[in-house]
């Protein structure tokens, strides 16, 4: 990494600054043959900005540079930053430069690599600053705001340090056994490695919650036709996104569209009404109504009569039975909560129910698994520690250590301490060109 590279570190269109990006270990030359501060020419600083002339390719604009020192930054690696007018053209004349004086186009995450290779931050780090960038809701900005605070790294950590802390003990055991004569406290190391297993599961029984901060809660309004599905869908998401008819059968694919409740996305589906006579086509999207149904994380079962109609048997989210119109009839039948998709009347007991049912409460300090990477790893994990546990004076300490080492080596993965270079390269490129 010895070589300069550099990017565009703004999103890409118009705007009133863009800033180019160089890091590596001579970018501070590479900045200086394209910029020429205003008045006397000076040594640069680390962390002052200085204003001046940048050569563009066939063009000079007016703007700022400021260079930042190694090892104190984002890469680890001498950084300098040139802040010129938003324009798309000059900022890509501006990096057209950087690389005729000798820097190289900077590659997918490229500068957050370097950053996680030369101990800037962990791999679990990195994916939460992606999650941020790439954030639909303010749940997973907050979730990946933890990932990139190292919040799961510490836990991890202390969770390998424990497991070093055992292997410590065994290691005694093994080399030498006369220094005890009692034998190794296999109760104690037995307990020590449940511990360890706890705090392995607490973290795997967040993924449920994480997995719903990521992807968002997936909700099937269903019922018969004519019920007011469509209505009801608009209503909740403020705009008109499905077609309303008094037709029958006029909603034939599902339709949907996004909500935040409690700073989580709902995936609103409206789907077909649900009927035993209906057309080939309406038919189509009866059944693929009921196969949304089915994977839904909540079933909205709307009504206008008080008869609802009967869920898969595979469906497992959970039921809200949402009597509708009730600006025009009166509510009746078993159900949970009275609305008018026309009035309003309901709508925001509705969403209280919504968020309550499928909602994650978040804790300031509380690291979710929001990464199926991290939830894969953290699988095997327990299951090498149960072997490891269930080994306990059925097999020799040795076989127990490997299981063990096995549990360390799989939670570096998340870290990034003994991932792979293709586990690696398929988390960095995920990021931009620029980050």
């Amino acid at each position: 990494m010895t070589d300069n590279i550099a990017a565009i570190a703004t999103a890409n269109g118009t705007g009133g600054v863009a800033i180019i990006r160089i890091s590596g270990k001579t970018a501070l030359e590479t900045a200086k043959k394209m910029f020429s501060p205003a008045g006397k020419a000076c040594a640069f600083k680390p962390n002052y900005m200085y204003a001046g002339n940048i050569r563009g390719d066939g063009f000079t604009d007016y703007g700022f540079m400021v260079y930042f020192k190694a090892p104190k930054t984002f890469t680890g690696e001498d950084i300098v930053e040139l802040h010129c007018h938003g324009g798309v053209r000059i900022a890509r004349g501006i990096l057209k430069t950087a690389t005729d004086c000798g820097a190289r186009l900077a590659e997918k995450g490229e500068f957050t690599r370097r950053a996680f290779l030369n101990g800037k931050l962990s791999l679990a780090s990195a994916e939460g600053m992606a999650d941020m960038i790439n954030a639909e809701s303010l749940a997973l900005v907050r979730a990946g705001s933890m990932l990139y605070r190292e919040k799961l790294t510490k836990e991890v950590k202390e969770i390998q340090n424990g497991l070093k802390d055992i292997l410590a003990s065994i290691a005694v055991e093994i080399d030498y056994p006369e220094e005890d004569s009692e034998g190794m406290d296999e109760k104690k190391i037995l307990a020590d490695i449940s511990a360890l297993k706890d705090r392995i599961l607490q973290l795997i029984q967040t993924y449920s919650g994480g997995k719903r901060i990521k992807s968002g809660v997936t909700v099937a309004i269903c019922g018969v036709p004519n019920t007011g599905k469509s209505s009801l869908l608009n209503a909740l998401l403020g705009y008109d996104k499905a077609i309303v008819s008094d037709v029958a059968g006029t909603t034939r694919d599902a339709v949907e569209g996004e909500t935040e409740l409690n700073g989580i996305k709902f995936n609103l589906i409206d789907t077909a009404g649900i009927r035993e006579r209906a057309g080939e086509i309406e038919s189509i999207g009866i059944e693929r109504a009921k196969n949304v149904i089915v994977s839904a994380d909540i079933i909205i079962s709307v009504t206008d009569d008080g008869k609802y109609v009967g869920l898969p048997k595979e469906a497992s989210g959970a039921v809200i039975k949402v009597f509708n119109k009730s600006d025009k009839i009166k509510p009746k039948g078993g159900y949970d909560i009275a609305v008018s998709a026309k009035t309003g009347a309901g709508l925001e007991e509705l969403r209280r129910a919504l968020a309550e049912k499928g909602g994650c409460e978040q804790s300031a300090e509380k690291a979710y698994i929001v990464e199926e990477r991290h939830y894969d790893a953290l699988k095997r994990a327990a299951e090498a520690v149960e072997n490891a546990a269930a080994g306990i004076g059925a097999v020799t300490l040795d076989l127990i250590s490997v299981d063990l080492k096995d549990v360390w080596d799989i939670l570096g993965e998340i870290t990034g301490e003994t991932a792979s270079e293709e586990i690696i390269s398929t988390v960095f490129e995920k990021f931009c060109v620029g980050k």
